[in-house]
């Protein structure tokens, strides 16, 4: 089942049952008004979207439309809580390695995570506004999961159960801010603008065998201004999966549903797959002839995201966004 929601009825969307295609839609609101009441309530409202799911699939769901992904605001407009991990610890290891700067062990068994500005998600069409190039303007291609109510303490394997839906993103990235925040020891903010989602997300069981119930096993490719970025395969060099990201971030506090939590940058050690984001490529670049060479994304750039099944079929639909100048 692929769910989404179309930029109308409010902050918070109105909530659409898509089909595996990705090209038709229709609304759900005789279920729920959006996707976060669904979450609240998802023992009732699974089996109702799923009927509707099927009647949309039979051409018998009334009311049904061509979709237009333009017209999509995230699946998750706003959520009560983003947290976001850094799955792949190979991607850190190789920024501190281009820093000079030696990793502690413990990121190989100790999850990095910060919490992220969840009050307004933007959609898969939706502008990367930016106000400056020179702030270093950078993409991230990641997997991201949504949970049902998880409990404090939670362990890894329980954790598995609470998801209820997968999605990619783009979690855009200031890299010349990001700098200066970090050494102040206090975390990221100003680096870290609006995260953008993908047209939907999906049940679990549609990605079939490429999901284990912790990793998705399948690709995610980068396009900037129409050529290939990268390919890397979201479980390979994987360090934590979402059952260990979810145990984390619910260590010390309950979880309410809808909370998204993120993989990170999507990364392989081998470099012949490339990369899920500039600042990585750029990393490779100074390991390997002293200084980097790629620049960061400048106004009129465009990045695609997406990720196909065995089949070919694009399973969350892409995103597709330009840079844009913001003038306050």
């Amino acid at each position: 089942m692929k769910l989404g929601s179309l930029k109308e009825g409010g902050r918070d969307g109105t909530l659409i049952v898509v089909d595996r295609a990705v090209k038709k839609a229709v609304r759900a609101t005789g279920v729920a008004p959006t996707l976060q009441k669904a979450l609240d309530d998802w023992t009732t409202a699974e089996p109702k979207l799923r009927a509707l799911a099927q009647q949309l699939a039979d051409g018998k769901a009334a009311g049904a439309f061509d979709l237009d992904t333009k017209a999509l605001a995230a699946p998750l407009p706003r959520a009560y809580q983003w947290a976001d991990g850094s799955a792949y610890v190979v991607h850190v290891e190789l920024v501190r390695k281009a820093r000079g700067v030696e990793m502690p062990p413990s990121f190989w068994t100790d999850p990095l995570m910060y919490q992220g500005g969840s009050d307004s998600f933007i959609g898969p069409n939706d502008d990367i506004e930016a106000v400056d190039e020179a702030h270093g303007i950078d993409f991230e291609g990641e997997i991201g999961v949504i949970v049902d109510d998880v409990p404090m303490g939670v362990t890894p394997e329980a954790a598995r159960r609470h998801i209820r839906l997968v999605t990619i993103l783009n979690d855009v990235s200031l890299r010349n801010l990001i700098v200066t925040e970090l050494a102040k020891g206090f975390g990221f903010f100003h680096g870290k603008p609006a995260t953008a989602f993908a047209p939907v997300a999906v049940t679990p069981d549609e990605l079939g065998d490429a999901w284990d119930g912790g990793k998705l096993n399948l690709p995610l490719i980068s396009t900037l201004n129409g050529k290939e970025f990268g390919h890397p395969n979201a479980a390979t060099d994987l360090t934590f999966d979402f059952g260990q990201l979810i145990a984390h971030a619910a260590k010390t506090r309950h979880l309410e549903a809808g909370t998204v939590v993120g993989s990170g940058t999507v990364a392989n050690r081998d470099a012949g797959v490339g990369c899920s984001c500039i600042a990585e490529r750029r990393v490779r670049e100074t390991i390997d002839s002293g200084k980097p060479a790629t620049p960061f994304m400048s106004f009129g750039d465009r990045i695609r995201i997406e990720m196909f099944d065995r089949a070919g079929q694009s399973i969350f639909g892409a995103i597709d966004q330009k840079v844009a100048r913001y003038t306050p």
